[in-house]
């Protein structure tokens, strides 16, 4: 079937057809009811392809995971990102947005040089209409280069260095804030840290954050190690943060996989959570209920973040013009028993 075949069924003619098919230009109620009609009727299903051709649009758009390559002289793998409950929360909120916008994502992985060059030529050639980046590294060279490329891009929180894309983030700092005065209020006298990587804006800024609260609350130094936001990171920290200040009695750890890192040598060690050692994380992601006890943390909404996110491609998309725009949620505490 034809736009030809739907307009000689409907009665008007193929260009009224085509406004309708392409959602282009206003058509009254009454006509529009009349051609999805005979669209229904027909069986016409609109060539993406052809449309593409008109609108000069695919209707896809590039979901980049840029920063999931493995340690130098490790295999990498990019399921090691996505089993991070945070970044599958993202992930899947862009997949669901992306489909209320008519939006096909596309996965891609920048875990290698050579994977990375083909992310910018395929944005180039204008395979997408456009990236949902999320980077996890702050010397990643992949915001600036997909700019270049002429495609829209929005981010998952501030790029490292000054780049002209929209992104969506959290106020990380606030957040780290919060963590401090969770601890502190609950009469921790020796607080720690154990970071994400503090090239990472991000990370930085929560340490920030819980360091300022902290100072502003007397405690002019907080001992801190920077992890790798994984599990076994998490580990890591913590066993070098109790070596070097056996007296902690308060944690805030950088992401909710840390703090679980840090509640399993804690536990291993005999101290008693949070009798004896008090743990905030930070994503509110489902790790918070498998731990025990289970995690006080500080919650961004990776959902809502996520559903913005798309929406600011789209809207990039349909007005290439328009200047770059950041959108930034507040963090909210979320108490339960493990400080």
């Amino acid at each position: 079937m034809t736009l030809e075949d739907v307009a000689r069924v409907a009665g008007v003619s193929r260009a009224t057809v085509s406004r309708v098919v392409n959602g282009k230009r206003k058509v009254a109620p009454a006509v529009q009811e009349t051609v999805l009609a005979a669209i229904a009727a027909t069986g016409y299903v609109p060539n993406r392809a052809a449309r593409s051709l008109v609108t000069r649009r695919t209707g896809m758009a590039a979901v980049v995971v840029s920063g999931s390559a493995a340690a130098p002289g490790e295999e990498a793998d990019a399921s090691r990102l996505l089993s991070d409950p945070f970044f599958g929360r993202v992930v899947g909120g862009f997949v669901r947005s992306l489909r209320l916008h008519d939006v096909h994502p596309v996965l891609l992985f920048a875990d290698t040089p050579e994977a990375e060059e083909q992310i910018v030529n395929y944005q180039r050639l204008g395979n997408v209409d456009g990236t949902l980046l999320v980077s996890t590294h702050g010397d990643d060279t992949l915001p600036g280069r997909l700019a270049d490329a002429g495609r829209p891009v929005v981010m998952f929180s501030r790029p490292a260095r000054p780049v002209p894309v929209s992104y969506v983030d959290l106020a990380n700092t606030d957040g780290g804030r919060l963590a401090a005065a969770r601890l502190l209020d609950r009469g921790c006298r020796s607080p720690g840290l154990i970071s994400g990587p503090l090239d990472v804006p991000a990370a930085r800024d929560r340490a920030d954050g819980f360091r300022d609260l902290a100072a502003r609350r007397g405690h002019a130094y907080v001992p801190g190690v920077a992890g790798d936001l994984t599990f076994s990171g998490g580990e890591a920290a913590t066993e070098l943060l109790l070596a070097e200040t056996p007296g902690v009695d308060g944690i805030f750890a950088g992401n909710d996989l840390m703090a679980q890192g840090a509640l399993h040598v804690l536990r291993t060690r005999g101290r008693r959570v949070p009798e004896d050692v008090a743990v905030v994380g930070f994503d509110d992601s489902s790790v918070v209920t498998q731990t025990r006890p289970h995690l006080t943390t500080i919650r961004q909404p990776a959902e809502e973040m996520a559903a913005t996110m798309a929406d600011l491609l789209v809207e990039r998309v349909e007005s290439p013009d328009l200047p770059p725009r950041s959108v930034i949620f507040d963090p909210v505490l979320v108490a339960r028993d493990s400080g």
